[in-house]
């Protein structure tokens, strides 16, 4: 018969006086009272076998380790606690002990039978009482073992406000102190080994599990909590079948659907069985039958853990199973005494003689047949004999200690209040109250027979400590229980290294319906599947979505998909580095131009009062000098890192340097052209060509181009951003490259390069002297030439930012260079490498008539007459040469040479014009060229510069 027992500690009625005495084997709970029952002791029994119903197959056989040897176990610690520790004086603790069959039914029945009073004695166990005592009265209940059957004792102790501690029931709902008061127990509740479990199995690097579980309060309720954990894990569960509670009602037929079930998905290699012992016994078999012992790796509960019932013929199913028991450790001295009983000693254990066929496969003389002995042919000598190495040990039997050791420590210190350390029971105590002895219970803190400190927790159950233990074959074909972990405190450590699923395998089994996917690809999950899927590959500019994993995502301009594809990684930014070779050739070449730049300033300032460099006009040559500086200094501003301020810097320049050039260039050739103009007509002087005015002219047209920039950059601020002109680039540029706006601040520039351009052309045929026309021609040529190719050049590099900016720059430097060159060399040359052309006359070739003219001193008279002119500058001629800078050669017809003959005679102009006439007769004369026209040259002050 099963004999999963419940344990009812109860305690008698007596007078003060009584005597009590220790307790034999044979005697538990035995009063004695010699003072008022002189014929004590009167024997009262029930003899209460585990098949007390009509039906003897009510109860199946006898379980050695969870049923005898926890009942040795609560016997033996009331003889340590009656015997040894006394801890109530003059009180002893007693015990009846009934067989609930390991069923919840008959657990509630065998509790309102007691509850009743209906027991009158226990097999061959004297309880005696005097005649006149009261009936026995229950003092709490140890038990049940299963988490269904204490669930039903519960509620029906509950109603009588009976206290009930559990040595093996794990349901975390007994833990809801709202519907079960009166229950505690020492065994922590199945919520902390439920999470050691899941702990577990992610450790072994599973997702895809099936779960078994006992169809009781005891397997429903640990499955509702797996499910929820595994699930907030990541963890799916491939298949969930239930077990039949009573194994005796299950066949082999229904252990063989789940196996079945459990191969319909077969990678789900790992299994949890959260059972009691019996049945996961029938599934081990099951397993066996299917030949799929290599198949599964389990993870168990402690309804199982460690139990030869289980493992116990089906070692290759059961090998690799690593399951989670709570920690205990061994009761003192109980391994001893259980060695140390037989049938002959051991008389008040009904249950010992079954027990004792079991073990050693023979039949013990007197003992009725059962369906469990009637196989066996050998009788029993009596003379066999326990030992270590036949009797395998339930490893829990702490729990069992602790339970009876708390009632006692609770009796003990309500005692002591109560009846105020007086030996034997008071009055208060007779009987004792069930909720006034709870209070007591729940505060109980004491060192068990275990060494361990023991205390219940808020909920009334015991500490959460677990050892992991591990089935596996420590040598070929030896199977053997082994610790290999523990988890304490909510934290799981567990040795890897010792685990062995298989012969030799230590690898644990994958268990995944479908592998995770590689970088860069998404799942689509299976229909009706959470945990299988397919995967497949996102585009080379997508990484998976980290938010939903069916999804791939575009990663945003700038980003590219990291190494793992899981994240966007920022694009490093590109620009035109001052270390690259594109920025060094540019700023080479801008250097080089500073340099001549400020070698030509330099010459322009110490020759400025010679001749060329008067001719030239100063003002406007230190004008264009300092925007052809400006010029080369803009490149450094183009190849820096660009930033809001730089960008700035480059939008103003650009433009700038440009107007400042062409500017001074359309002031000079607009100078120049007006003069020749009006002398075609007139001999007046033309307005506005004083240095003076034309400052005033070039400033003016500059402040138009700062206009136009102020104007730009106030409705649109430059500013430095991100430009990706391909899916791979992240150039940091200035706003204006991207939408080629520079173009804004190049328009007015480029209307100047034009009207430069078109005055080039209308002077271009001014007599030699003036060749400086020639050269802003030949300049503005070079100009447009330039400009027309880098506007292509400019649109077509979009794409390499540091090309654009090169070109750009190069271009600005090579205009720049242009105009240095044409304009300034010719006059360098002259005041370096010809100084003896650097003189007036040389600068003033005149033309002569195509007669020679008779030898005369009229040369010398007009040197002597320049000489003189030289130092008379008020007169209006003089005013005027002065203002055109001495840059004009008027070619008079003989009207206008007799014309300047009469302002001559007047004293009002500074230049001697010599006017010769055909009819004129002179004796110095050496030819006579009669009718011939001689033309007139006009020699212009000091002030005068002509080239």
């Amino acid at each position: 018969m099963s004999l999963v027992e419940k344990e009812l500690i109860h305690n008698d009625y007596f007078n003060e006086k009584t005597d009590w005495v220790n307790m034999s084997n044979d005697q538990v709970g035995e009063l004695k009272d010699k003072k008022h029952h002189p014929h004590w002791p009167i024997k009262r029994e029930a003899v209460i076998e585990g098949d007390l119903r009509s039906d003897s197959m009510t109860c199946g056989p006898v379980m050695p380790q969870g049923g005898v040897q926890a009942l040795e176990t609560m016997l033996y610690t009331l003889d340590i606690i009656n015997n040894d520790l006394k801890l109530v004086p003059g009180v002893t603790l007693g015990a009846h002990i009934l067989d609930d069959c390991d069923k919840d039914t008959y657990g509630l029945e065998m509790a309102v039978d007691f509850i009743k009073g209906s027991i009158s004695n226990i097999d061959d166990a004297e309880y005696a009482c005097n005649a006149t005592a009261v009936r026995k009265v229950i003092s709490g209940v140890v038990g049940a073992a299963s988490s269904v059957t204490s669930v039903q004792v519960a509620n029906l102790l509950r109603l009588f406000k009976i206290p009930q501690v559990s040595f093996f029931s794990t349901s975390p709902e007994l833990s809801n102190k709202a519907r079960f008061e009166y229950f505690t127990r020492t065994i922590p509740s199945d919520l902390h080994q439920v999470r050691a479990m899941v702990e577990i199995v992610k450790k072994l690097g599973w997702s895809y599990v099936s779960i078994i579980y006992e169809e009781s309060s005891y397997g429903i309720k640990a499955f509702e909590e797996l499910e929820a954990l595994l699930a907030r894990n990541g963890i799916c569960i491939a298949v969930k079948e239930k077990l039949v509670k009573d194994s005796g009602v299950a066949d082999e037929r229904a252990y063989d659907d789940i196996v079945h079930k459990l191969l319909t998905k077969p990678r789900a290699r790992g299994a949890i069985i959260f059972g009691s012992d019996q049945e996961v016994a029938g599934v081990m078999r099951a397993v066996e039958r299917g030949n799929a012992t290599s198949l599964f790796s389990w993870v168990g509960s402690d309804g199982w853990s460690a139990r030869s019932l289980v493992s116990d013929g089906n070692e290759r199913a059961v090998e690799g199973t690593i399951s989670v028991q709570p920690q205990a450790h061994n009761v003192r001295g109980f391994t001893e005494y259980f060695l140390g009983l037989n049938v002959k000693n051991n008389k008040r254990n009904p249950w010992f003689v079954e027990f004792w066929e079991d073990h050693f496969q023979c039949r013990y003389p007197g003992s009725p047949r059962t369906p469990y002995n009637g196989h066996y042919v050998r009788a029993c000598s009596g003379l066999e004999r326990l030992t270590a190495e036949n009797t395998e040990f339930e490893r829990q039997l702490q729990f069992v200690s602790d339970a009876v050791m708390a009632f006692a420590y609770a009796i003990r210190d309500m005692h002591a209040s109560v009846c105020g350390g007086r030996s034997g029971l008071c009055d208060a105590m007779r009987p004792a109250s069930g909720s006034d002895l709870l209070k007591y219970l729940r505060k109980v803190n004491f060192t068990g027979l275990s060494g361990d400190e023991f205390h219940f927790d808020n909920n009334g159950d015991g500490p959460a400590r677990y050892n992991i233990l591990h089935f596996k074959q420590v040598a070929l074909g030896v199977y053997r229980w082994v610790n290999v972990g523990e988890y304490l405190d909510g934290e799981l450590q567990l040795n890897l290294d010792d685990i062995q699923f298989k012969w030799g395998e230590r690898r644990p089994p994958e268990s995944v319906c479908s592998a995770e996917c590689e970088l860069g690809q998404a799942k689509q999950y299976v229909e009706g599947e959470s945990c299988c899927w397919h995967c497949f590959n996102c585009t080379q500019y997508e990484i998976r979505s980290p938010y939903v994993e069916t999804a791939c995502m575009v990663c945003p301009r700038g980003t590219l998909p990291d190494p793992t594809r899981t994240h966007c990684r920022p694009i490093p930014e590109a620009y035109l580095r001052p270390d690259s070779a594109w920025a060094i050739g540019a700023m080479s070449f801008s250097s080089v131009g500073i340099l001549l730049t400020a070698f030509v300033c330099g010459v322009w300032v110490r020759h400025s009062s010679t001749p060329v460099v008067r001719a030239s006009g100063r003002e406007l040559s230190y004008v264009l000098l300092a925007g052809i500086l400006m010029c080369y200094l803009v490149t450094f501003a183009l190849v820096f890192r660009p930033t809001d301020i730089l960008c700035s810097i480059q939008r103003f320049g650009t433009g700038f340097c440009f107007t400042v050039v062409y500017a001074a260039l359309l002031t000079k050739t607009n100078r120049i052209s007006r003069i020749f103009n009006a002398s075609k007509h007139s001999a007046k002087r033309p307005i506005l060509i004083s240095p003076s005015s034309q400052l005033a002219i070039c400033a003016a047209l500059i402040s138009i181009q700062v206009l136009i920039v102020v104007v730009w950059m106030i409705v649109a601020p430059a500013r430095a951003m991100f430009h990706y002109p391909t899916r791979e680039d992240n150039m940091l540029v200035c706003d204006s490259y991207v939408d080629a706006s520079y173009m804004i601040a190049f328009f007015y520039p480029i209307v100047l390069i034009l009207v430069c351009t078109v005055y080039a052309v209308l002077t271009r045929k001014i007599p030699e002297a003036f060749n400086e026309s020639k050269h802003i021609g030949f300049t503005m040529y070079t100009t447009c030439v330039i400009w027309l190719a880098f506007v292509p050049l400019y649109f077509g590099t979009a794409s390499h930012v540091p090309l654009r900016v090169t070109s750009m720059a190069v271009t600005i430097s090579l205009s720049a260079s242009v105009t240095l060159v044409c304009l300034f060399s010719p006059k360098l040359y002259i005041i370096l490498i010809r100084p003896e052309r650097n003189v007036r006359q040389s600068i003033m070739p005149v033309r002569y008539s195509r007669k020679p003219a008779p030898a005369q001193p009229v040369p010398q008279a007009v040197a002597k007459k320049a000489t003189c002119a030289d130092k008379e500058t008020q007169t209006e001629q003089a005013d005027f040469n002065k203002l055109t800078n001495g840059q004009t050669i008027q070619m008079l017809n003989d009207n206008k040479a007799k014309e300047q003959q009469k302002l001559a005679n007047d004293d009002k102009v500074q230049c001697n014009n010599i006017n010769v006439n055909n009819n004129t007769n002179d004796k110095q004369t050496t030819t006579n060229n009669s009718n011939n026209q001689i033309n007139t040259v006009c020699v212009t002050n000091e002030k005068a510069d002509t080239l």
